[in-house]
C-alpha cells in the first residue's frame, strides 16, 4: 500500500484517437495532451478553418444535454457530445490536468468503453507536477430523485461508488457494483465495460438522430433474452460496470476529484448532472482540501499491469 500522492499529475505526452461518433456517426480525431497545473480537464474544438474554439474547462455548469450522453457547451454555438468516456479514463487513471482537442462535434466512441483511452494513458505515462493535488470533499449528503431512481453524494473517507441498475430484461436484470477507486482497479475492473442498447429501441433512437453510428463493434446489443455480439460479454455484470464508468466520467465534471461516496439506483447522465448541481448549490456541502490533509492509503498503480508491455506509468518528476 502506498500513501496517496500529494502532487498533481498530467500526461507525459500527446495521444491521438481517430474514429466516429456513436450518435452522429461523423468521423473525428481527438487528441489528449498535457495540461498546466490547476487547470483540470480543458477542451476545445478545431473548427476546420485552421482556428480553434476557446478552451474551456470540462465542468458541470457547461452541460446542455444528458440524453444518452453528456454534451457540453463550449460557447459561441460550439458544443461537444459524448465526453463521458474520455474524461472517465482521465479521472479513472488518476490524471489531474489535460488538454482535449477534437475536430468534430462528438468524441469518438472507439469500442464503446474507456479502455482505448485508459490504455493509451498508461502507455504514454504521467508526469508529476509541482502543484498540490486537490480534492472536493463532500461534507453533507446531497440526494436527487426521479420517481424511484436516485443519485447521492455522501461524506466518505475515500473515492467510492455504489451503483445499482434494474432493467426489465432477462439479460441484465438487477445488478450492483460497489467500487473503491484506485487507478489499477479502474483499469482492470471498469475501463473495458462497453455501452449497451436494445434492438427494440434502435428504430426510435435513429429516427430521433441518436445511435446512428452504433454497431456491434462499439455497443453491447441486447435482443430479447440474448446478447448479439459474437464475443459475448467482457464481464458477467458488464452493464452495471459501464454505468459506473459513465458515472466516474460525469462526476469528473465537478472540476476536481470528489472525496466522498456516490450512490445511485437506476441512475444515468441526467441524475449525475443534477446531483453535482445539488452539491454546488450550497458551499456548506463541500470544501476543497489538499491531498496531504487526507489520510487514506491505497495502491496508486505506479507500476503497470502484468503482461501489458508499455512504458512506465510515471515517466518523470519535475
Amino acid at each position: 500500500m502506498i500513501r496517496l500522492s500529494t502532487r498533481q499529475r498530467t500526461l507525459a505526452g500527446e495521444i491521438s484517437f481517430s474514429g466516429y461518433g456513436v450518435h452522429g456517426a461523423q468521423p473525428v480525431t481527438l487528441t489528449m495532451g498535457p495540461g498546466v497545473p490547476d487547470s483540470g480537464y480543458m477542451i476545445r474544438r478545431e473548427l476546420g478553418d485552421g482556428t480553434f474554439s476557446k478552451s474551456v474547462q470540462v465542468h458541470h455548469s457547461r452541460v446542455t444535454r444528458t440524453t444518452l450522453c453528456t454534451t457540453l457547451d463550449l460557447g459561441d454555438s460550439v458544443s461537444v457530445a459524448t465526453v463521458e468516456h474520455v474524461v472517465s479514463a482521465l479521472s479513472g487513471m488518476g490524471v489531474d490536468n489535460a488538454m482535449i482537442t477534437l475536430d468534430g462535434p462528438e468524441c469518438p466512441i472507439m469500442d464503446g468503453s474507456a479502455h482505448p483511452f485508459a490504455e493509451a494513458i498508461l502507455a504514454v505515462g504521467l508526469e508529476i507536477q509541482p502543484a498540490q493535488k486537490k480534492f472536493l470533499k463532500v461534507l453533507r449528503a446531497v440526494t436527487v430523485r426521479n420517481n424511484d431512481a436516485f443519485a447521492a453524494l455522501e461524506p466518505y473517507n475515500g473515492r467510492a461508488l455504489d451503483l445499482e441498475i434494474d432493467f426489465d430484461s432477462k439479460v441484465i436484470g438487477r445488478q450492483r457494483m460497489i467500487f473503491d477507486w484506485t487507478p489499477r482497479r479502474y483499469f482492470e475492473d471498469v475501463a473495458r465495460a462497453r455501452t449497451f442498447g436494445f434492438v427494440r429501441d434502435a428504430k426510435i433512437l435513429r429516427q430521433a438522430g441518436y445511435a446512428l453510428g452504433s454497431s456491434l463493434d462499439n455497443s453491447i446489443t441486447v435482443h430479447e433474452d440474448r446478447v448479439l455480439n459474437p464475443g459475448g460479454l467482457r464481464f458477467e455484470d458488464e452493464f452495471v460496470r459501464h454505468k459506473l464508468l459513465d458515472a466516474i466520467g460525469d462526476l469528473s465534471l465537478a472540476g476536481l476529484p470528489i472525496w466522498g461516496r456516490f450512490r445511485s439506483y437506476k441512475g444515468g447522465h441526467a441524475l449525475n448532472a443534477h446531483v453535482l448541481a445539488g452539491l454546488f448549490s450550497s458551499e456548506a456541502n463541500y470544501e476543497i482540501v489538499n491531498a496531504e490533509d487526507l489520510t487514506l492509503e491505497f495502491d496508486t498503480f505506479d507500476d503497470q499491469p502484468e503482461g501489458l508491455a508499455v512504458q512506465p506509468y510515471l515517466r518523470s518528476v519535475r
